[in-house]
């Protein structure tokens, strides 16, 4: 019997509330809703922010420079004063948690992903609930940007899971800022993630935070193409988890578009590209087509980067937007020499040929639909 999978992403502004410091009533809150769940055979699995809060906190808010070591330095601190708040928390409900610190390479490595997803399917079976956090005192660009959202997605992927909650100080994605136009209407429910969603998202949140609403918006697009429904909502809105989960109408849902991929395909949503290949519009067309096709060489434009065969790329649309992520059939010296060429003129360009595609189907997630 399939037993429910659902992964809760805490920003710092839901575990603050908004102040300085770790908000003890409203972490308990939170811990309560889930120990619901899990007493009620929902497996749940955390993905929390707020080490560099926690190590404020405990440092008495030292005047710092906001260069990488010091936010480092902070989540050093504050990891171990966030697990102990967690760990004193569940403890009340006899539920054992476990820390699981991870990067996006983490996340990007086949093998590596590999031995996350095991080890966190592990927890789930021993009914531990998994406390996820990005490994800050080691990561360096993705302490910038806020990445415990994409993070969240990605694990989401990584073990099939069925719903992912973002909690955060909005009550979900908005028509304009509500910050700044009274008007502004709450979007309910969005079927497809597309250029227009995307224009809708404003800059940085909270300033305890480092995420934004457009970090949220590539999470839920990472997540969906995974099939995993995705609900943005506002951490500090009563019970927000267990009315979500019972079906309440909070926060701006966004529609799983497929069920679960294959293995191979969810982790190239994860990947790290290793180059780029910018496309034209009949290729764009093609690709995002109900049915979907291969990418041919006729349709690349350019080419950016030094890879081998099998190297993740991404897929840039002529307005420099990634559409797509594939496995490439070809070298970047390959593409260079076929790209805008039919494919019945490969073998005689390169003297060699290992198909008709640039990057075929069956290797290929396309992350934006043209929204029609």
């Amino acid at each position: 019997m399939h037993r429910q999978r659902v992964i809760v992403k805490l920003g710092t502004s839901t575990l603050t509330a908004g102040t300085k410091r770790l908000n003890r009533q409203r972490m308990l809150e939170i811990v309560q809703q889930v120990a619901y769940l899990h007493q009620n055979g929902i497996e749940v699995i955390l993905v929390s922010s707020g080490s560099q809060a926690a190590g404020r906190e405990h440092l008495n808010f030292p005047n710092l420079s906001r260069s990488v070591p010091a936010k480092q330095m902070l989540a050093a601190v504050g990891q171990s004063r966030l697990m102990q708040v967690y760990s004193d928390l569940f403890d009340i409900f006899q539920i054992i948690v476990a820390q699981v610190l991870l990067t996006r390479d983490d996340l990007s490595h086949r093998i590596r992903y590999l031995n996350a997803r095991d080890t966190l399917q592990t927890l789930i079976e021993r009914q531990i609930i998994p406390i996820i956090n990005e490994n800050d005192t080691v990561a360096t660009d993705e302490i910038r940007v806020g990445d415990n959202d994409n993070l969240s997605a990605m694990v989401a992927s990584a073990i099939e899971g069925d719903l992912l909650i973002l909690l955060t100080d909005q009550r979900g994605l908005f028509t304009a800022d509500p910050r700044k136009f009274a008007d502004a209407q709450k979007i309910d429910v969005i079927s497809e993630i597309n250029h227009d969603i995307f224009a809708l998202a404003g800059g940085a949140g909270s300033h305890e935070g480092t995420g934004g609403m457009v970090t949220k918006l590539q999470a839920a697009q990472v997540a969906i193409r995974s099939g995993v429904t995705t609900v943005i909502a506002q951490g500090s809105e009563p019970n927000v988890i267990t009315r979500i989960m019972a079906g309440e109408n909070l926060g701006t849902r966004f529609e799983a578009t497929g069920t679960h991929l294959e293995s191979r395909k969810r982790w190239l949503l994860t990947d790290r590209t290793q180059g780029a290949v910018h496309i034209d519009a009949g290729a764009v067309r093609a690709l995002q087509a109900k049915n979907g096709a291969s990418l041919l060489p006729v349709g690349i434009t350019s080419v950016q980067g030094n890879f081998e065969r099998s190297a993740t790329l991404a897929i840039h649309d002529s307005d420099g937007t990634v559409i797509a992520h594939g496995l490439s059939n070809y070298t970047s010296d390959d593409l260079h020499q076929i790209k805008g060429r039919k494919s019945s003129q490969i073998s005689d360009t390169l003297g060699y040929s290992y198909g008709d595609a640039a990057i075929h189907r069956n290797n290929l997630v396309v992350l934006i639909t043209n929204g029609e």
